[in-house]
């Protein structure tokens, strides 16, 4: 199935590890030209010869995402290395745990700031492009936005109340620009992961184990044989359907939340 994103100019933040580079290769591999984002170099470096024993070469670009001023800047770094950017994906950011009992004011603020604006900054930066592109006629083709957002957004969690909300806050977010921004044509659509074979989910086990006094390989057995479909979900799975999300063939698709938790959410 041509999916139609070979020659696609694709910026993808936290594009340096887990769901991020995975997206990453899949744009690459389609022939997409990519750039992808994050703070840290030594990700980056890594990512890029991860990406280069496949082949495939991406622009690097760092940026702290929290800063709306870095945001801005980092997509016009992309632009000026690869052209006008026809599809954003998010896959930026995670808030820290906490045990409610500690939850404050400052809680609430760290997780807004670690989750919610290192996707609304970029994404407020691409969609003035766009929509600029579209007004001047420049363009017939409007860009496309996926967001990776975790599933605590939609079901509550007694240790991820801050970030969840933060999570909820973007998927809301995701559906209203959705709705606003049709009317030029710009599709803005999320998924939204359950556990999956990620660093930060093994650094998880790790502490989970440690806790309960078992091995790191039965911690995860436990723990996958929660999910009804029994097992975690591959990061390039997900990355699958950013692919399709992204692509022609989901032309009437917008304003979506697609669950990929392999039916761990509970049922209401």
């Amino acid at each position: 199935m041509d999916l139609g994103l070979k020659g696609k100019i694709v910026l993808i933040t936290g594009g340096s590890k887990g769901i991020g580079l995975a997206c990453a290769r899949a744009f690459a591999l389609e022939g997409a030209r990519v750039a992808i984002v994050s703070r840290d170099p030594a990700n980056l470096a890594r990512a890029r010869e991860q990406l280069q024993s496949d082949g495939l070469q991406v622009h690097l670009a760092r940026a702290d995402l929290h800063d709306p001023h870095s945001a801005a800047d980092v997509v016009d770094e992309a632009t000026q290395a690869l052209g006008p950017i026809d599809i954003l994906v998010n896959s930026a950011g995670a808030a820290r745990r906490y045990d409610p009992e500690t939850l404050d004011a400052d809680a609430f603020k760290a997780a807004i700031d670690a989750k919610y604006f290192p996707y609304i900054y970029p994404q407020q930066e691409v969609l003035r492009r766009m929509v600029a592109r579209v007004k001047s006629g420049e363009t017939s083709a409007p860009g496309t936005i996926v967001n990776i957002i975790g599933m605590g957004g939609k079901y509550a969690s007694d240790i991820h109340i801050a970030g969840g909300a933060a999570n909820a806050a973007l998927m809301l977010a995701t559906v209203g620009l959705a709705h606003y921004h049709a009317r030029y044509g710009i599709r803005i659509n999320a998924i939204n992961p359950g556990l999956a074979l990620t660093e930060r989910v093994e650094e998880g086990l790790a502490v989970e184990a440690q806790q309960q006094g078992i091995d790191i390989a039965e911690a995860r057995a436990r723990s996958e044989a929660k999910v009804p479909l029994g097992r975690y979900a591959k990061p390039e799975e997900i990355a699958d359907v950013a692919l399709f999300l992204a692509s022609r063939r989901a032309s009437y698709v917008s304003g979506a939340i697609v669950p990929m938790d392999g039916l761990s959410a509970p049922i209401i």
